[in-house]
C-alpha cells in the first residue's frame, strides 16, 4: 500500500514539474494518471479572480446575428456627482439619524434618507420637490472641490455604452440640453425635437466602502441620486421618440426613465402611464423591447407597470436586488416578508422570485398574450439572465459580458485587473429556496453555472467586484446595455 502511495506521490511531484515548466501538458495525461486537473485549479493556475477573468476572454463571444440599429429614449440629463458625506457637510448638516424618504422636501429630508441608504450600502434614487432650494443645493454640487460632470440618465447612459460598438447605430431621444449634446458620443444621433435650451440636472452623491459620518459606516460603496426634473419626470419625449422609429427602423428599442414619473403625484402618473403604454404600444411588433428599471417606492405604481400596463408588453427588463424585491413585494410574490436582503441575496430567492415575474407577467405559458421573456438581473456580486426557453441566444456570452463591464467600469480600467478585484458571490448556492431545489455550484474555469425550471432557463456569473471603485454611477445601465449586445434574439418564435 505504501509503495503506491509513495509512487503516486513522486509522479504527482514530476507532473507538477513539467506543469510549471511546459503549461501546455495535455489534459489527458492528467486524466489518465487518475489526479485531478491542474488547469481546472485556482490554486495552481493563480488566483481565483484570474482563473475567472481569464476564462470570461475566452468565453465570452458576439452572437452570429448582431443588432445594427437601437433606438433608446427617453430619460438624459448631465450627472453632477460629487461626496455625498463632503457635499452635507459643506452644506452645514449635521450627521443623525436615517429616515427614508418617498419624495425629498428639505435638506433635512435629503440628509436623513443619505444616511438611510448609506447605512445599507443601498442604491437609491429621489425627486426633490422644492425647486429653489434644489437649484441651491445644485450649485453648491457644482462649485464643490472635485465635482464631476458627467453624461447621465439610463438612456443616455445605455446610448453612450451601445456607441461605443462602431458597428451600431444609435438613436437618443430624451431631453438634451446643449452641455449633454454637446458630451454625447459623436455616433449617437439626436433628433431636433429633443434638443432643449437648458440641461437636466441630476445630483449624484457617492460614498465609498467604510467611509463614516457620525455613527453611520457604509458597508459598501454606492450612491444616492436625486433632482427636480420635470422634462424626465413627465417622460416629455417618448411620443418624440416613439414617432422616430419609423424612419430610424431600429433592430431593437429600449426603453427607460418610467420610474420618473412616480414622483409626478398619483393623478399625473395614472393618465401619463395611459398615454405611454398606449405610445409604447405603437411600437412594431417584430421589434424586441427592453425596459430598464430602477429604483422605485410607490407599490401602486409599480403594480401599474407590473399588472395591466408595461411589463407584458416588453421583451425583456434589466434590474438590480431592490428593484427586483420591491416588485415582488408590490406584487405580493414569492418572499415578499422580507423588509430588505441582508448581505449578498439569497441565489435561491432571487431565482424564486424571477420565475414568478416570468410565470405571472411573461411569456412562460406558450398561451399567454404577454411578451416579457427575459430578465437580466444584477446585484453587486453576482448577475443572473432568466430566459425563457427558444426566444434568446447567446445568454452565457451575455452574463459574462455584463459581469466582466461592471468589473472594469467601477475599477476604471480597460480590461479586469485581478489584483483590484475580489469574489464576493458564494461559489455553492442552490437554484430554489424551497423545495424541489439543486445544489449547484459555480467551476471558475468555466464561470457560468446554467440551470432550468420549468420552461425557464437561468444563467449565472459572479462579477469580479472592485476592491476599490471609482464611480459607480451608471454601472446598471452598462450592465444592461452590454448583456444587450452580446445577446440574439431568435427566429422564428415558437410560440
Amino acid at each position: 500500500m505504501w509503495r503506491k502511495a509513495s509512487a503516486a506521490a513522486l509522479l504527482a511531484l514530476a507532473v507538477g514539474y513539467f506543469y510549471h515548466g511546459s503549461p501546455d501538458l495535455p489534459e489527458q495525461l492528467l486524466q489518465y494518471v487518475g489526479l485531478p486537473s491542474l488547469r481546472a485549479s485556482p490554486q495552481s493556475d493563480g488566483s481565483l479572480e484570474q482563473v475567472i477573468s481569464a476564462a470570461w476572454e475566452t468565453l465570452i463571444t458576439l452572437p452570429t446575428r448582431q443588432w445594427s440599429k437601437v433606438a433608446v429614449g427617453v430619460n438624459a440629463c448631465v450627472d453632477v456627482v460629487v461626496s455625498g458625506v463632503g457635499l452635507l457637510q459643506a452644506m452645514a448638516v449635521d450627521p443623525g439619524a436615517g429616515l427614508d424618504h418617498e419624495v425629498l422636501h428639505s435638506k433635512e429630508d435629503l440628509k436623513e434618507s443619505f444616511i438611510h441608504y448609506m447605512e445599507r450600502g443601498a442604491a437609491a434614487e429621489r425627486f426633490f420637490s422644492d425647486p429653489e432650494a434644489f437649484q441651491r443645493i445644485a450649485r453648491a454640487a457644482a462649485e464643490y472641490p472635485g465635482a464631476k460632470l458627467y453624461v447621465g440618465g439610463n438612456a443616455a447612459l445605455i446610448g453612450q455604452k451601445l456607441a461605443s460598438y462602431p458597428d451600431l447605430m444609435v438613436l437618443l431621444c430624451g431631453p438634451v440640453g446643449p452641455k449633454l449634446h454637446e458630451m454625447l458620443d459623436e455616433q449617437i444621433v439626436v433628433p431636433p425635437e429633443s434638443l432643449q435650451e437648458t440641461d437636466e440636472f441630476h445630483l449624484i452623491l457617492e460614498y465609498k466602502a467604510g467611509e463614516k459620518w457620525g455613527s453611520t459606516q457604509a458597508p459598501q460603496a454606492n450612491r444616492f441620486i436625486f433632482s427636480h426634473d420635470v422634462s424626465n419626470g413627465a417622460m416629455s419625449s417618448l411620443e418624440t421618440f416613439v414617432a422616430s422609429l419609423d424612419e430610424f427602423e431600429p433592430d431593437l428599442v429600449v426603453l427607460s426613465g418610467l420610474h420618473m414619473m412616480e414622483g409626478q403625484g398619483r393623478e399625473l402618473w395614472e393618465e401619463r402611464l395611459k398615454e405611454a403604454v398606449s405610445a409604447i404600444s405603437d411600437i412594431h411588433k417584430d421589434i424586441p423591447i427592453h425596459l430598464e428599471l430602477a429604483s422605485m417606492t410607490d407599490r401602486d405604481y409599480m403594480n401599474s407597470l407590473m399588472q395591466e400596463q408595461v411589463m407584458p408588453i416588453v421583451s425583456s427588463i434589466g434590474l438590480n436586488e431592490q428593484e427586483l424585491l420591491f416588485l415582488s413585494q408590490a406584487g405580493e410574490g414569492p418572499h415578499s416578508e422580507l423588509a430588505a436582503w441582508k448581505g449578498v441575496p439569497d441565489v435561491g430567492r432571487v431565482s424564486d422570485i424571477l420565475l414568478w415575474i416570468l410565470e405571472q407577467h411573461g411569456r412562460s405559458d406558450p398561451s399567454s398574450e404577454a411578451d416579457l421573456t427575459r430578465i437580466h438581473f444584477h446585484t453587486l456580486a453576482y448577475h443572473i439572465l432568466a430566459t425563457v426557453d427558444g426566444y434568446w441566444g447567446n445568454q452565457a456570452a451575455a452574463v459574462m459580458a455584463g459581469a466582466r463591464v461592471a468589473s472594469t467600469q467601477a475599477c476604471g480600467l480597460r480590461s479586469v485587473d485581478p489584483s483590484k478585484v475580489e469574489v464576493k458571490a458564494p461559489l455553492e448556492f442552490h437554484s430554489s429556496h424551497g423545495e424541489p431545489r439543486e445544489k449547484l455550484t459555480l467551476n471558475p474555469a468555466a464561470p457560468v453555472t446554467a440551470w432550468r425550471r420549468g420552461n425557464v432557463t437561468f444563467h449565472l456569473t459572479v462579477v469580479l467586484v472592485c476592491k476599490q471603485p471609482l464611480r459607480t454611477v451608471g454601472l446598471g445601465d452598462a450592465i444592461s446595455a452590454e448583456g444587450l449586445v452580446y445577446s440574439e434574439l431568435k427566429t422564428p418564435q415558437p410560440f
